[in-house]
């Protein structure tokens, strides 16, 4: 991915202001305390309570951790250098590339699984350079084609060969609820072998034949 001089740090407007800071930080808080009704209430004189608040932190402390390792690899599919991101973290270029760089993708072409008898093995291939503008684009492309989605990771996807055609769907950390109706609508969830993504791939097959090409 290229480095553009317009990288090299944050603007100003890509920071929360203080304000801003400092009102996530008081809703953070807020939900830790609010957790369980009498978990706040009881701070004063209950010690039980204060261990339920050990636990609310904590699962505070883990979700803020994956939601920031899922925005550096959205920051980062949307072309933004390690020394941007860096920046924003008060670490050098390096030091947020070892922490949050992606770990190394499987093999390439990925291992096909094994075909029913008398059915043809599925070929894999690996769509890529990809980023979060021209992903979809891709996909949809791929998808008619008869490809569809079998793993994704830092700038790439995994595609795997059938005979109908296939379309793709991205969402922006979906909820439970949005989850399970995606669920009913016949679309499959594709989840990552290692990669922590700020959005949710799913697919599902159309009742078409896959349009020749693309190979």
């Amino acid at each position: 991915m290229s480095e553009t001089p317009a990288e090299v740090g944050p603007a100003p407007a890509d920071r929360l202001t203080e304000a801003e800071a400092g009102a996530l930080r008081e809703a953070i808080a807020e939900a830790v305390l609010a957790a369980r009704p009498a978990g706040r209430k009881g701070l004063g004189n209950d010690p039980a309570a204060h261990l339920l608040t050990v636990d609310a932190s904590r699962v505070a402390a883990e979700e803020t951790s994956r939601l920031l390792r899922q925005s550096i690899n959205g920051a980062r599919a949307a072309g933004h250098s390690w020394e941007a991101v860096g920046g924003l973290l008060g670490i050098s270029r390096q030091a947020a590339q070892q922490r949050f760089g992606a770990a190394p993708a499987r093999g390439a072409a990925g291992a096909a699984e094994q075909a029913a008898p008398g059915e043809p093995a599925a070929r894999r291939r690996v769509l890529s350079p990809l980023n979060a503008f021209n992903e979809m684009q891709a996909l949809a492309q791929a998808g008619r084609h008869g490809w569809h989605v079998v793993d994704y990771g830092h700038l790439h996807h995994l595609v795997e060969s059938s005979p109908h055609q296939w379309e793709h769907q991205r969402l922006w950390w979906p909820t439970r609820r949005r989850r399970q109706r995606m669920a009913e609508r016949g679309w499959e969830l594709v989840t990552p072998s290692h990669f922590e993504s700020p959005w949710a791939y799913y697919k599902r097959p159309l009742d078409l034949p896959a349009e020749p090409g693309l190979d």
